[in-house]
């Protein structure tokens, strides 16, 4: 986790005491739940309780020493609880293993964090559709290949985006569902030491599923596919910072970042303004990407269970969250205050010579009764002229004076094809489908 990306609330998930804190609710609902079966007596979850209700710090160094001994994370837990509670803990950890607080506890990190970028991503598709609304009509030329193709919308631009982390938070729903999984069943998985019970009763208390079955770990296909969401949200996230880096760059400059008072491009040249937030963002995504490969390769463990896999959660677990928290907010940051330029829009749209509506003259020649083939050679060919001019002559004109196009359609058919309205005609029923 590097600082720089990194805010509190997730941040503070991922802390140690926080860790602990999930430890000491899983062993000390499970003592609960023992103790109303007559397993161990009742009196030992009410001490339990009792020191837990003065609030006690987790002594992190403390338990860190323990370890250090021990070389046993858990055992170092439950020896310094011992050491608070007094003699009632022996009764804690009875018939589990330690992954069945490691693996539970992961699970309620993971799925405390899905609920932090969850609101994340409502934030984002607000402002994503605060902005497309505003630019609903506003036109600008849509690009294949980098290269100018046809009219379209900067709202529907947004909207498109919109439509796309619609669909991330649907996935990042499923996600959690996928992740919010308890696993209380002792060494092997086979509740031989303890009853399926206690884990119903934790899973309860933690907000959790219980796991269908497990072996000594809750199955890793769960995570692969937690993992391998963020980094679909991840792509997404680069798509649209591409997509910005694109608009602003000195030849295009349709929409750039915000550049506040004082804030400085460059340390040589003081007219620079660069897009750093969304090439950031690149940046970001890279990395949440790359954690989606280990949780992969975590599924195939060893039997019932090795340990290949605990050491990958350590860095994937904190580091994908943090990143994926810090860059979905970024992005709503710079959607918020994107500044657009309808105007530079415009005149892109137009530096082509009319280039833009040759689909609309060829579509009329073809049903004016010009084959395609002919049709498309006529259109070509005049359009040709335009390209290798730079735009400097007008697609229009062009057409006007061949007469293979004036036999068959005449001038004002020909003007009514270079109508830029045409094009979005279809613009609310687009927006109909994307926001309902």
């Amino acid at each position: 986790m590097v600082p720089r990306y990194a805010r509190p609330a997730m941040t503070a998930l991922w802390e140690p005491e926080a860790k602990y804190r999930i430890w000491f609710e899983i062993e000390a609902h499970a003592t609960e739940k023992l103790g109303e079966l007559g397993v161990v007596p009742k009196s030992a979850a009410k001490a339990l309780w009792d020191w837990w209700a003065t609030q006690p710090e987790i002594d992190v160094a403390a338990i860190d020493a323990i370890e250090a001994v021990t070389k046993h994370d858990v055992i170092a837990f439950l020896t310094w609880v011992a050491e608070q509670v007094g003699d009632e803990a022996r009764f804690m950890h009875q018939g589990m293993t330690s992954s069945d607080v490691l693996d539970t506890t992961l699970a309620v990190q993971l799925a405390r964090a899905t609920d932090i970028l969850l609101a994340d991503m409502d934030a984002l598709l607000a402002a994503l559709k605060t902005r497309a609304e505003e630019q609903k009509y506003t036109p600008t030329i849509g690009r294949s290949h980098g290269i100018h193709a046809e009219p379209v919308t900067f709202g529907l631009k947004l909207a498109q985006a919109y439509a796309e982390f619609d669909r991330c938070r649907q996935r990042l729903v499923a996600a959690r569902e996928e992740i919010a999984t308890c696993a209380i069943s002792g060494a092997v998985g086979t509740f031989a030491n303890i009853d399926p019970a206690v884990e119903a009763h934790v899973a309860e208390k933690l907000g959790l599923t219980p796991e269908p079955i497990s072996t000594q770990v809750i199955p890793r296909d769960r995570h692969a596919m937690y993992f391998a969401t963020l980094a679909v949200i991840a792509g997404s996230i680069e798509r649209l910072s591409v997509e910005i880096r694109h608009l602003q760059r000195t030849e295009v400059l349709e929409a750039e970042e915000y550049f506040s008072p004082g804030q400085k491009g460059s340390s040589a040249m003081p007219h620079k303004r660069n897009p750093i937030l969304t090439e950031n963002l690149t940046g970001q995504a890279r990395m949440i990407r790359a954690y989606a490969l280990p949780a992969l390769e975590n599924v195939a463990l060893w039997h019932e269970r090795d340990i290949s896999h605990s050491s990958v959660e350590r860095f994937i677990g904190p580091d994908a969250t943090i990143t994926l928290d810090f860059a979905l907010a970024r992005l709503t940051g710079v959607v918020e205050k994107l500044l657009v330029y309808p105007e530079r829009m415009q005149k892109n749209l137009d530096a082509m010579g009319g280039l833009v509506h040759s689909q609309r003259v060829l579509l009329a020649l073809t049903q004016a009764g010009v084959s395609r083939e002919d049709a498309y050679a006529i259109v070509q060919r005049n359009a040709m002229k335009v390209w290798e001019s730079a735009g400097t002559l007008s697609l229009l004109d062009l057409l006007k004076a061949d007469g293979q196009v004036t036999a068959a359609l005449s001038e004002d058919e020909l003007e009514e094809k270079f109508d830029l309205d045409y094009h979005f005609r279809q613009v609310d029923t687009i927006f109909a489908r994307v926001f309902g």
